[in-house]
């Protein structure tokens, strides 16, 4: 089982790598030509190439990070790098939307010669390397982290159709706006999903309980398990995407019967909320009242105090 874990994060990861190379390859030429071709449009969308190599590299060092075995120091591993790629990923996408807004309406305000035909050919070539980018994302491991890096792709993916749409249209018509007014759109999509991802990585890093998983129905769930009378310290949350943990104590009212009752709650936690890694901890129905030290008190008195409810 760990083993096919491993090697699905080591595919996630190769393809993470193989993704970052062929982005920066062609971000290269798209410069070059954008240069060549006196073309500020294809020099900006190379630097939103690099971006995306820059999230896409930062994915798979998460990705990396994420497959390494626990240790002592690290008892639940470097899961959690996904979350904090995830996290610069999605900042990122926020920088860049405000570059792209700002650039946007400087260009409105002071149109610039575009060559359509250059920018049309790059557009088209730069439309099919991220389909082939997005394309190897996807078959990889569904996480936060490689969706991150998939929506990078998508919106530059949306950034070589919006180039293609307005290199074409100033091609024929020679109405340079389409430019500005196309990376305005796309700037406004990249920052609905950008704004999501943020939440998502802040609410992992926050050690909040998975957003498909109701912690008051999974308390009910194992309060309903056959000889417990009650749930309480339940704790749910993720150290990585899909990795669910959850600690509980669960008061029985036969403390005999508890490793029925453990084995009834894990079987639950599994079959219904597909949580494989709980703690749970037996509480006895009837308990000694434990003496707990009220706020100010003096410390003879309470150590009296301490001493009675103790021998009682």
């Amino acid at each position: 089982m760990s083993h096919d874990h491993d090697h699905t994060h080591g595919g996630s990861g190769n393809m993470l790598l193989f993704a970052v190379l062929l982005t920066l390859g062609y971000a290269a030429v798209e410069a070059g030509v954008g240069l060549w071709a006196g073309s500020l449009a294809l020099v900006a969308d190379a630097g939103h190439m690099v971006n995306d190599a820059a999230a896409l590299a930062l994915a798979a060092g998460a990705a990396w990070l994420a497959k390494r075995s626990p240790t002592l120091r690290h008892s639940y591993g470097l899961g959690r790098a996904e979350f904090l790629a995830a996290l610069i990923n999605s900042l990122g996408l926020l920088a860049l939307v405000a570059w792209l807004t700002v650039s946007a309406v400087e260009r409105l305000q002071t149109p610039q010669p575009v060559l359509g035909e250059a920018v049309s050919i790059t557009a088209a070539i730069g439309l099919a390397i991220n389909l082939l980018v997005a394309w190897l994302l996807s078959r990889g491991e569904k996480n936060i982290n490689t969706r991150a890096a998939l929506l990078h792709v998508m919106g530059d993916l949306l950034g070589s159709v919006a180039a293609l749409l307005a290199g074409l249209v100033i091609y024929f018509t020679g109405w340079t706006p389409i430019d500005p007014l196309l990376s305005l759109t796309i700037g406004a999509l990249i920052l609905f999903s950008s704004l999501r991802l943020l939440r998502e990585a802040l609410h992992g890093l926050m050690e909040g309980a998975p957003f498909d998983i109701a912690p008051e129905e999974v308390g009910r769930a194992l309060a309903a398990v056959p000889g417990v009378a009650s749930v309480h310290d339940l704790h749910i949350w993720q150290v990585k995407a899909g990795e669910t943990l959850l600690t509980a104590h669960l008061v029985v009212q036969d403390i005999k019967q508890w490793e029925r009752v453990l084995e009834a709650g894990h079987e639950l936690l599994e079959a219904r909320f597909d949580i494989h890694h709980a703690t749970l901890q037996p509480e006895p129905l009837a308990r000694t009242v434990r003496w707990r030290e009220p706020p100010g008190h003096d410390h003879d008195h309470d150590e009296h105090d301490h001493g009675e409810h103790a021998h009682n």
